[in-house]
């Protein structure tokens, strides 16, 4: 393979390759092992409904259900097969120059690049904090894509940083796939009306749904159609509008707080046990469901951990990090536990 190659692989990789069937997962950023009693039901019930073609109906209400829940119209929502599908249609706004905000998720510049985008990348320092500063996005660039909270850096951005990136003639897009695991999501920009501004959400990682892919973008109602004209009939099937409309009602979001505050307390509490062993370091504040650390020897602190059955991601495929960074998802510190004393054992 070529360097190219090579990169372009690495770039394509995610946690779930790490996530070998038997080992105990710390590399996929899902919260539960499947969906919930209850949305199981609402899909199971929906599959009668899977002798016909989605329908408009069905289309309206799921977006009517995350318009409700983020304050907006149901024109400003479109339905997407997971947060990913947004990425994957970042090309039909015809970007002459795009910025992408690194250390983050790869799909993004994958995306673009295979389109024959110019890729410009924002490098945040680790000695910074890994934090935004709008003076390091080019002026030039039409589309900036930027991660909140970001993964693997579990960095929170504020608000009104994000919003200084937005300018006339520029698409800002926001992946705030990990936001409903911030407890009042404080800095979200799904309920603001900014010019340009593109918020992309997903369900896969708080109802479980990797396997079914469930997501929306809200943007205004133009920007919508640019993003989606070349998507084909259909684009979405029943079940996953099943799941869009289950997971943006009353009750489902109020779940989500409540795991999201209960996820505050395992964070912290995993936080500092991993900190209390040697040669560990855990990147902080983290607001993510997963925590960026650096230890020395990654590559073999890895495999070794892989040998004594756990799964950590790698951090060597984000652009910016090196062999040295893994990242952990937060888990009970019941499942957690017996991490914390394989790692012992392996730094030992």
């Amino acid at each position: 393979m070529t360097r190219q190659q090579i990169q372009r692989a690495q770039l394509r990789h995610h946690g779930d390759v790490d996530a070998i069937p038997g080992l105990a997962d710390f590399a996929v950023n899902v919260r539960l092992d499947r969906p919930p009693g209850w949305l199981r039901d609402r899909l199971a019930a929906a599959l009668d409904r899977l002798g016909g073609y989605p329908s408009e109906a069905e289309d309206l209400a799921a977006r009517r259900a995350v318009a409700t829940r983020h304050g907006r119209e149901p024109d400003e929502v479109l339905v997407l097969n997971g947060a990913a599908e947004g990425f994957a249609l970042l090309p039909e706004l015809a970007s002459e120059l795009s910025a992408v905000v690194h250390p983050s998720f790869t799909e993004p510049e994958v995306a673009l690049a295979d389109a024959g985008v110019p890729v410009h990348r924002v490098q945040l320092a680790a000695e910074d904090g890994y934090q935004l500063r709008p003076g390091l996005v080019p002026d030039e660039a039409d589309l900036v894509v930027v991660g909140n909270p970001t993964n693997p850096t579990s960095v929170l951005h504020p608000a009104r940083v994000l919003t200084e990136l937005a300018r006339p003639g520029r698409v800002l897009v926001v992946d705030e796939a990990f936001m409903d695991a911030v407890p009042g999501e404080p800095e979200s920009l799904a309920a603001t009306r900014v010019p340009g501004l593109i918020v992309l959400r997903s369900l896969t990682k708080t109802w479980a749904l990797p396997g079914l892919r469930a997501g929306y973008a809200i943007a205004e109602p133009d920007l919508l159609a640019r993003l989606g004209r070349r998507r084909p009939q259909w684009p979405v099937g029943t079940l996953a509008l099943e799941a869009v409309r289950a997971c943006s009602e009353p009750a489902a979001v109020a779940e989500a707080e409540a795991a999201a505050i209960e996820l505050v307390t395992h964070r912290v509490e995993l936080a500092a046990a991993l900190a209390a062993l040697p040669g560990v370091e855990v990147h902080d504040p983290a607001s993510a469901p997963f925590l960026l650390l650096r230890v020395k020897d990654g590559e073999h602190v890895r495999r070794a951990l892989r040998d004594r059955g756990f799964a950590v991601r790698r951090g060597d495929t984000f652009p910016g990090l090196g062999a040295d960074h893994l990242r952990v998802a937060v888990r009970s510190p019941q499942r957690c536990a017996p991490l914390i004393v394989a790692l012992r054992e392996v730094l030992a």
